[in-house]
């Protein structure tokens, strides 16, 4: 089994920037293909940014592209998401996903074997 804890979250206004660690403990995350979601009040959770397991391939939802850098240190078994010029619409919370099978990149939820408690990510006007 995995744990995956979500941590960095808070409160910053339109344009700051925030970073989100992902800690896994349980087993080495090294092989796994990691993902970053996001689920705001009253819909769906939605794909943000996944890497491959050794940080070679990454992907991006169109919404964040350009804005938010997916990382892993597998050494340090943690996943990162450096998130900047924040906006209102970023506003969720943030889950941590990892997938034990599988290569490359996942932007599916049902492709995510174990989940973090998420962190909130409040971004003000």
């Amino acid at each position: 089994q995995v744990q995956l804890v979500e941590s960095g979250g808070g409160l910053v206004q339109a344009g700051g920037s925030l970073r989100l660690s992902c800690a896994a403990s349980g087993r080495t995350i090294s092989s796994y293909r990691m993902g970053w979601f996001r689920q705001a009040p009253g819909k769906e959770r939605e794909f943000v940014a996944a890497i491959s397991w050794n940080g070679g391939d990454t992907a991006y939802a169109d919404s964040v592209k350009g804005r938010f850098t997916i990382s892993r240190d597998n050494a340090k078994n943690t996943v990162r998401l450096q998130m900047n010029s924040l906006k209102p619409e970023d506003t969720a919370v943030y889950y941590c996903a990892a997938a034990a099978r599988g290569y490359g990149t996942s932007w599916y939820r049902q492709e995510y074997d174990y989940w973090g408690q998420g962190t909130q990510v409040t971004v003000s006007s």
